[in-house]
């Protein structure tokens, strides 16, 4: 017995406590249903996968199931599905061609270990740093590859490891085709396209069945009525299966061989957890237990499966688009969801060898053929082509095609590096007059290797003169700063004109600035502008006010309608389209935007005195708040009601002032709607609420909270509210603002009573309990600026 041993066996717990219980594994109902739709897609896929890269199938089978069960538990994006991706297939091919298959997955292995280290490091979010349109690129020249590859064994033959022979013996290969495998490809194909096209009703319903099965399944039966004579799937006995073994040869191209299968596992499976989150947010409904991906954790996730599919002699592993897609939209709350699928893909392994074997291999070669060409996507090739990295696009594609994976996406970042140079260096300045008014027009970026050219093209404005100095880019330096602001300072103190104006959302600075007016940049953080026309003549009586709005109208007009005007007339060609309600106090204080990080369109806002909501039916009931909710409600569709109250509300102070007692004016009248609240506070401290951490700091916030628990009460007696809760389609939010501190406060609902939580606390744990904790948070922060 050791000596930290106790002397006596203890029990297994307290002998006064209760027995500890087991937690029972609780499976949603849409969980189940998502994880059948994503296995019936990834079953076909997974042996299509495995016949592309010349892999053992059960290979295929071996990586989706691990996949989803290890990548699924201990992955960082619950709803993103793992398995062999159509990414993995040229490198793995090659792999496989050049070491063997037992080695390969040795490699396997060994990139799991490095995704390992990578996570432990948490670098994930360097990963995202790579140009989009390298990424792009490389499945694109991986898609072409696959395509024609997959083409040789559509037309009965079989194909070669490299492309260019492939390209090379395709003639041949047209003229000896095998008509069997040629009519079973075309009739995957054809069902393929036109499955997810069926009309009506009945195509809708059908429609939910994946197209890959359909395509697959309807190539299997007919092959087997027709009794045609063409290669099928050969699953060998498991006992046979062949495990990991240690990759033999070269140090160095080993190591090459690693490092490619991590970088494209790893780059494939962040930017797919980060589509996922895209996803869910865009989501309709609650998703309260669907938190953001947390990137680092899943990279963690992808190296252990790929440990484990590695070992067990199963393809490298990664997150698919195709199943993370069908997850998601099959409605999908957990990563239980993706476990399941992995169950039913080693269920499937085990107890349907013999369905399995009657598949056409014809047919599994169509639908990853199909699979690379959708690769090469043209929404891809216009968002490359917008941005100007068509180049990067390029040359990244052609070298994965003829060179290799990690060849080509090292030409595509040499690529985009040059091309950001040459952005930075080339900068286009010219100076022209029109009409007495001096133009220097700035191309490109703005840094100290353009300040020459940039100090010779002022000085040819003569002094005196007005000058427009156009801006058109995204960046500028200090010392082009600092030169354009000495410039104006000059040429304006000997009698000048001088306007900074930005064009085409490029850089934006203030257009013709007075030495007494506002000298705040567009970009710079909130503050008060009153400050900024301190020096300015004092107006006249009456017309101080005006002035203020006038000037700050005119500073809209310069700075801010050009950086959203764009974003408004879509507004105004859709019509608004608002996710929430947003109704709280009439303080000037409270800019509902800035708290909420919103922009136009995002936000319904109704603003009174006090952030009350007469319930309905009531004496003195306020048809405007009732209007103004059942248009949100019922009109604009909106999937969430936040009440929001703030700290040093006037309202609340005068009816803690005042209490109960009755008054004749529109004000006093409009405070009667908040008395529930007074005797709400009153009624015990059960009914109180409290901010998280501290007490309430006097008896006023202690009723600006207990006041947003009492207007959600009211708010629940409206009937298009509570329609809409009952049928699951809305959401009621309780939020708390602290002018003083900046501080904003979620309502979350607790067995000790209601407590107001920091957001910050919230977003960081990324989970929901009760009401209140989603909040305005998170908006889609269409034309914010």
């Amino acid at each position: 017995m050791s000596a930290c041993a106790p002397p006596h066996t203890p029990h297994p717990h307290p002998p006064h406590s209760p027995a500890p219980t087991r937690r029972r594994l609780r499976v949603e109902g849409a969980d189940l249903s998502a994880s059948v739709a994503v296995f019936l897609i990834a079953l076909p896929l997974s042996l299509g996968i495995a016949l592309a890269t010349g892999a053992p199938l059960q290979a295929g089978l071996v990586a989706a199931a691990v996949g989803g069960i290890v990548a699924g538990r201990l992955g960082g994006c619950p709803l993103q599905v793992s398995g062999p991706a159509a990414g993995l297939t040229v490198v793995t091919a090659d792999l496989i061609d050049r070491y063997g298959w037992r080695a390969t997955c040795g490699i396997t292995v060994l990139a799991g270990l490095a995704q390992l280290g990578l996570g432990c490091l948490r670098v994930a979010r360097g990963a995202l740093a790579v140009s989009p349109a390298v990424v792009h690129g490389m499945l694109a020249g991986i898609g072409i590859t696959i395509a024609v590859a997959q083409l040789h064994i559509v037309l009965g033959g079989s194909p070669d490891s490299s492309v260019l022979a492939n390209l090379r013996d395709l003639p041949a290969q047209l003229a000896g085709l095998h008509p069997a495998s040629v009519s079973m490809s075309v009739l995957t194909l054809a069902l393929l396209l036109a499955w997810p096209r069926l009309p009506g009703r009945a195509g809708r319903l059908l429609r939910g069945v994946p197209a890959a099965l359909v395509a697959v399944t309807g190539a299997t039966a007919t092959a087997a009525l027709t009794g045609l004579a063409l290669p099928r799937v050969d699953l060998p006995s498991w006992r046979s299966h062949a495990l990991a073994g240690l990759p033999e040869g070269p140090v160095l191209g080993v190591v090459a061989a690693v490092l490619t299968t991590t970088l494209v596992c790893s780059v494939q499976s962040l930017l797919g957890a980060v589509a996922v989150d895209k996803l869910v947010a865009s989501r309709s409904g609650p998703q309260s237990r669907v938190g953001r991906s947390g990137l680092d954790r899943e990279l963690l996730g992808q190296g252990a499966a790929n440990i484990v599919s590695g070992a067990l002699g199963g393809l490298p592993v990664a997150g698919v688009a195709v199943r993370s897609t069908a997850n998601v939209k099959s409605g999908a709350v957990s990563r239980n969801s993706t476990m399941l699928h992995g169950v039913l893909v080693v269920v499937a392994a085990l107890l349907m060898v013999p369905l399995l074997e009657e598949i056409p291999l014809a047919s599994l070669a169509a639908l990853v053929m199909a699979v690379g060409i959708q690769m090469v996507s043209l929404h891809h090739i216009r968002t490359v082509t917008r941005h100007r990295e068509v180049p990067v696009y390029a040359v990244t594609a052609l070298g994965v095609v003829f060179l290799g994976v990690l060849q080509g996406v090292c030409l595509g970042i040499a690529v985009a590096v040059a091309i950001a140079l040459h952005r930075l260096t080339h900068t286009r300045i010219t100076h022209e007059e029109e009409k007495g008014v001096h133009h220097v027009r700035v191309r490109g970026q703005l840094t100290f290797l353009a300040v020459p050219r940039l100090s010779r093209a002022l000085h040819l404005v003569p002094q005196g003169a007005h000058a427009v100095v156009e801006l058109d880019g995204s960046f500028m330096d200090h010392a082009a700063y600092e030169s354009l602001q000495d410039w104006r300072s000059a040429h304006t103190a000997r009698g000048g004109r001088a306007e900074l104006a930005g064009r085409r959302g490029g850089i934006r600075t203030a257009g013709q600035v007075p030495s007494a007016g506002c000298r705040c940049r567009p970009w710079t953080p909130w503050r008060n502008h009153q400050s900024c026309f301190a020096g300015t003549t004092a107006a006249p009586v009456g017309q101080e006010a005006a002035g203020e709005l006038a000037r700050g109208i005119s500073s809209f007009q310069r700075n801010t309608a050009p950086l959203v005007r764009e974003e408004l007339a879509r507004l105004a060609r859709e019509g608004q389209r608002p996710a929430q309600l947003f109704l709280t106090c009439a303080d000037s204080r409270l800019v509902t935007s800035m708290i909420t990080a919103s922009g136009p369109g995002d936000l319904f806002v109704v603003r009174n005195v006090g952030n009350l909501v007469p319930p309905p039916g009531g004496e003195h009931g306020d048809d405007s708040v009732a209007a103004a909710i059942e248009y949100a409600v019922d009109v604009l569709g909106v999937r969430s009601i936040t009440v929001c109250g703030h700290s040093g509300c006037g309202a609340m102070q005068a009816l803690a002032t005042t209490g109960a007692g009755g008054g004749s004016t529109p004000l006093q009248r409009w405070l009667r709607h908040g008395l529930p609240s007074l005797a709400r506070m009153a009624g015990g401290r059960h009914d109180r609420a409290r901010l998280a951490g501290r007490e309430p700091a006097d008896e006023v916030e202690q009723l600006c909270l207990t006041n947003v628990v009492q207007q959600l009460a009211h708010l629940r007696a409206h009937g298009p509210v509570a329609r809409a809760l009952a049928a699951g389609e809305l959401e009621l939010h309780g939020m708390y603002f602290h002018v003083g501190e900046a501080q904003a406060y979620l309502l979350a609902g607790t067995e000790g009573g209601t407590v107001f939580e920091d957001v910050r606390e919230n977003v960081r744990e990324g989970v929901g309990r009760g009401e209140g904790v989603h909040g305005p948070v998170g908006s889609t922060n269409r034309g914010q600026v």
